[in-house]
């Protein structure tokens, strides 16, 4: 495998800088402040990501605060209690994203935090006490359990969250294949994934950077090189 210090390197070369690709890489993660997280504000980024996935994000950013009313703040016990009528007439609801699909997953992962939180004392206390170097057990946990929580919505969610969470964008995989990693192009099976939590790991134990900023500069060392300027507008920072 490559060097790790040769491909942030490359990244710093491409993105102006060492201090130009440090201000990219966002504020460390805290898994440990995951655990304060109520179970509300869970729900809540669950369903935000999963209505941002194959959509523009910003135009539900704008529209948040309508999602926020629409779903009674995202409350678990709350929605659990709310008759079949109120999640049909959410498919009219011009408040909201009107996808039948990802508005049964808020019914659905309701449930699903509910069940958790009642288990662990809390949702964000079971994300806190899961082992950040087994990102890749948690997302597989999320996907068997949670509704439509699997690919990078899921990863999405931890980062989100704050959870110190790497995502496999085409950049990011396409750099590990680069470095030397025997992974798929799109790589989804277990072994590949597997492959791709040894190596984060390895390097995380390496330089001591959290896992989310070595996925950062993994995925900004190749492809397209986007601007500093589109990067923060991306990221929301």
């Amino acid at each position: 495998m490559a060097d790790f210090r040769k491909i942030r390197l490359r990244a710093a070369k491409r993105k102006g800088g060492e201090t130009q690709l440090a201000s990219l890489l966002g504020l460390a993660p805290d898994n440990a402040a995951v655990a304060g997280i109520a179970d509300d504000r869970i729900l809540s980024t669950m369903a935000e990501r999963i209505f941002a996935a194959g959509f523009v994000w910003r135009v539900i950013e704008q529209k948040w605060p309508g999602f926020e009313e629409a779903f009674l703040h995202f409350e678990p016990k709350r929605l659990l209690f709310q008759p079949d009528d109120f999640w049909h007439d959410l498919t009219a609801d011009k408040r909201i994203v009107r996808n039948p699909q990802k508005i049964k997953s808020v019914r659905d992962n309701a449930a699903f935090v509910e069940r958790v939180s009642k288990e662990h004392g809390g949702f964000g206390k079971f994300l806190a006490q899961w082992p950040a170097d087994d990102q890749v057990g948690l997302m597989a946990y999320l996907g068997k359990h949670g509704s439509r929580l699997g690919g990078n919505t899921g990863q999405y969610f931890l980062r989100w969250l704050n959870w110190d969470a790497f995502v496999i964008s085409g950049d990011m995989s396409a750099a590990l294949r680069d470095a030397g990693l025997d992974i798929a192009e799109s790589p989804t099976s277990k072994k590949d994934l597997d492959k791709i939590q040894s190596q984060i790991n390895a390097w995380a134990a390496e330089t001591g950077l959290p896992r989310r900023h070595i996925s950062r500069i993994l995925a900004m060392s190749i492809g397209e090189n986007h601007s500093p300027e589109s990067l923060r507008e991306y990221m929301g920072e």
